[in-house]
């Protein structure tokens, strides 16, 4: 497949290697300040909002295991702004719906209510695992 500028690619996905595993070890801090390099290296590139997605998940993954809600809260609100940045500008390729499970990480995100969640509604969240990466 030929990717266009500012689309996910192979590169971007072998990018957050590191920070998907440590995700998946719930190293949350880890994985943030992981994906954070490669956030900072791609300023220039839209697909960084893929990772921007993920490092506000793994915060409000940080949040949710201290019990903080309104920190959780508002790292999902800034996340479900990445995640609609990333459809409506045509970022999302193959690529992050086969390897990182992008449906079912949007489907959690998105069932987190914007106004007045419970804390209870991020535990799928805490317990979602990036379970196709090690195939890619």
């Amino acid at each position: 497949m030929k990717y266009e500028f500012g689309q996910f690619t192979p590169d971007h996905l072998a990018k957050m290697k590191e920070g998907v595993e440590l995700f998946n070890e719930q190293k949350y801090w880890e994985c943030h300040e992981s994906l954070e390099d490669v956030w900072m290296e791609d300023r220039n590139d839209p697909a960084r909002n893929v990772y921007w997605a993920v490092i506000q998940v793994a915060a409000a993954c940080i949040h949710y295991r201290d019990k903080k809600l309104i920190g959780a809260q508002g790292m999902i609100l800034k996340a479900k702004e990445k995640f609609n940045r990333c459809r409506d500008q045509n970022i999302l390729t193959d690529l992050a719906f086969t390897y990182l499970d992008w449906h079912e990480l949007e489907m959690i995100v998105a069932g987190i209510k914007d106004k007045d969640p419970e804390l209870f509604e991020f535990e799928p969240l805490f317990n979602f695992r990036f379970k196709n990466y090690r195939s890619f």
